[in-house]
């Protein structure tokens, strides 16, 4: 059975097109994969709505991460080598799920 997911790619481009028009082209990129990963997701939200983290704490609670996300994330800690706390920072999660992922994926 084929899981349902939102159609990010048509949500987003609606929001550009309607709202948005001037920030539709620096977000072209992302928008012509084909399927966008929750990292994507965020990019997309940062650079349309800037960083407005009211209202990014209010909706932290309904977040969920694949796995490959959550080994991207982690990659990008290495990459850069940041440690929890910078990693939470950046994508606004709680420093206790950076150390449980980590310990999940021994990494």
């Amino acid at each position: 059975m084929k899981k349902k997911f939102p159609d990010y790619n048509k949500i987003y481009t609606d929001i550009l097109v309607k709202k948005f028009p001037h920030k539709y082209e620096e977000c072209q990129s992302l928008l012509q994969k084909e399927i966008l990963s929750a990292l994507d997701i965020i990019t997309l939200n940062k650079k349309i709505f800037g960083r407005d983290i009211s209202s990014v704490k209010r909706s932290q609670k309904h977040r969920s991460y694949s796995r490959s996300d959550i080994l991207e994330m982690l990659d990008y800690q290495k990459k850069h080598k940041i440690n929890n706390s910078q990693l939470a920072r950046h994508f606004y999660l709680s420093r206790n799920s950076v150390m449980k992922w980590k310990k999940m994926f021994c990494i």
